[in-house]
């Protein structure tokens, strides 16, 4: 039997093309929150006390490519509880063949989100390209780094506990090969990457396909989102997450650190 059992099946289960997802997004943050609904007041809480993995990927030095703590970033790992509810089911079936998730990254403070939109990337961005400017070189920014907002009608999709920056990995033992680095800000972390040209696919390059389609699946299967730009970012339940589903309202607004 193949050791990734049922799960084999995700596995080999194309990823559907991401070209008209990527239309979707945009204008997200206009969409209607629903205050009046039961989750929109659910409190944070870190997923590790709910039995999921994780480490937080900007609060620890062994962090490529940026190789240092990020200022304002914290420990813990926060999201709403509803959303933890959900990770802990996927984590159940992921279970039955040996795997779990591991959380990279969850609530984020504000000033990591200005720190890598207003400096880092747009730093980045012009490293590689000079000239790069204006209103061009914001919106390659904000494909990868939201605009940071405590905008209770706007919010970053991580200020409201609704999103998350995770992979799969063996439990208590090494990540699954995704193909690239978390945070590699070019077209290698587009969530269907390796589901086109095929031929010239390396073993390294079909494991990933594998293993991205494997989250994708377990993840959207159990209601979530992902961001078609970057194979570890889902939410559930967030602006982004209403536009990439239709749905017409948000669950989660802007979230705060009890």
């Amino acid at each position: 039997m193949n050791v990734f059992g049922p799960l084999q099946e995700l596995r080999e289960r194309p990823i559907p093309s991401q070209a008209e997802v990527r239309l979707r997004p945009k204008g997200y943050r206009k969409l209607p929150i629903m205050r009046d609904n039961a989750r929109f007041s659910e409190p944070l809480a870190d997923v590790r006390l709910h039995g999921i993995a994780g480490q937080n990927f900007y609060n620890h030095t062994h962090n490529p490519p940026y190789w240092c703590r990020i200022a304002g970033s914290l420990p813990e790992l926060l999201a709403r509880e509803g959303v933890i509810s959900e990770l802990i089911r996927i984590n159940a079936r992921l279970g039955e063949a040996g795997l779990e998730l591991f959380v990279l990254d969850a609530w984020r403070p504000r000033a990591v989100q200005v720190y890598f939109h207003d400096v880092w990337m747009p730093g980045e961005l012009k490293r590689r390209n000079p000239l790069l400017e204006g209103e061009e070189l914001w919106r390659e920014v904000e494909r990868y780094w939201a605009a940071p907002s405590i905008d209770a009608g706007a919010p970053a999709p991580h200020a409201t506990g609704a999103a998350l920056d995770l992979t799969i990995r063996w439990k208590d033992a090494e990540q699954l090969w995704m193909g690239s680095l978390f945070d590699d800000v070019s077209s290698l972390s587009h969530r269907d990457r390796f589901e086109m040209d095929e031929a010239a696919f390396s073993f390294s390059d079909k494991e990933a396909r594998a293993n991205r389609r494997l989250l994708h699946w377990v993840m959207s299967e159990a209601g979530f989102a992902g961001h078609p730009d970057e194979w570890w970012h889902y939410s559930l339940g967030d602006q982004l997450w209403a536009a990439l589903t239709g749905r017409d309202a948000a669950w989660y607004g802007l979230a705060r650190e009890d």
